[in-house]
């Protein structure tokens, strides 16, 4: 359970942002290492915590519409139709950046991925500290995304020293993204959003990264990573085998080992990074994922099996 918040915590939090240090802070997709993200210095302490490559972006959260025009510029009409109908919420939108926006947090890029999280805790900070947080996810790059608080502190101990308890994220991965700063929409990172939802309120968008599209959060081939091998696997292929773990989908396959979550899209990411976690600390040689429907309500968790997969196992 979450620890009780109060306004002593959101201050001293404020203070600490404003000092130049990195926090952890919950959202409704996945915990984040906060910094402010106009001060390129305390930019710079995430990427040096997460071993992120500093051409990398990073999302900046912030508390509503209203904020947006102090990071983009020439914001098109499809972004303000987006906010409205998903913000705040899982997803964010690739705009036109203003010139102040440091290359810090833009990867010396064009444009800025922005993001008005739901998390009740992240609103009260970012309406108290007024202005924009660069957050990454709160975990080493690559790795398992964190969704509890104590996954935020057993990855950073000490080096965060001031980590903010939301309880369980109830999206549990990634926000949608999608890029507004070229003539046609496109998602470049499936998330809780659908591209149904997305093309319901904008029209029609492209899907997946072009070469045109600018770098984004999570658009790796691995990404997501346990440190155990993993492999995805049809039901019908997983056998119980010593020393594999298995990840099912709505029961175990008999005699195996593991974790089975819900066969439901949004409750299978609600504990997903959970369970790879709990997964890759039992020291197995292997981690088997059962797979997922092929549709579109799982195309999110799809996406984040199969990076997971690409970079399970490799040296840190």
């Amino acid at each position: 359970m979450p620890t009780s918040t109060n306004a002593t915590e959101i201050a001293n939090a404020v203070a600490a942002l404003r000092a130049g240090a990195v926090i952890g802070l919950p959202t409704e997709t996945v915990y984040g290492l906060a910094a402010d993200a106009m001060n390129p210095a305390a930019v710079a302490r995430i990427f040096a915590l997460k071993g992120r490559p500093v051409d990398h972006p990073l999302i900046v959260h912030i508390a509503d519409i209203d904020v947006l025009p102090r990071f983009a510029r020439a914001i098109p009409d499809a972004a303000r139709q987006l906010a409205a109908a998903f913000w705040p919420g899982p997803l964010t939108l690739i705009l036109r950046r203003q010139a102040n926006v440091p290359d810090a947090v833009t990867g010396g890029q064009d444009t800025v991925g922005l993001r008005a999280p739901a998390h009740p805790l992240a609103q009260q900070l970012l309406h108290a500290f007024d202005g924009g947080l660069a957050a990454p996810s709160a975990n080493r790059f690559g790795r398992i995304s964190a969704t509890r608080a104590e996954h935020v502190r057993e990855e950073f101990g000490e080096q965060v020293p001031l980590v903010l308890d939301g309880g369980p994220c109830t999206v549990g991965i990634e926000s949608s993204i999608v890029d507004l700063s070229a003539a046609l929409p496109r998602i470049l990172r499936p998330g809780a959003i659908s591209r149904a939802q997305i093309e319901a309120i904008i029209g029609p968008v492209a899907v997946g990264v072009d070469g045109d599209s600018p770098r984004a959060s999570g658009t790796l081939a691995a990404h997501y990573a346990p440190h155990t091998p993993l492999r995805l696997l049809p039901r019908a292929a997983i056998h119980a085998t010593d020393n594999v773990q298995v990840l099912a989908l709505g029961s175990l396959p008999a005699a195996c080992n593991g974790i089975a979550l819900p066969a439901n899209p949004d409750a299978y990411a609600h504990g997903l990074y959970a369970a790879l976690r709990r997964l890759d600390a039992r020291g197995s040689a292997l981690i088997v994922v059962e797979q997922t429907p092929d549709t579109p309500t799982w195309q999110a968790i799809n996406d984040r099996l199969h990076r997971s997969a690409a970079g399970a196992g490799a040296g840190d």
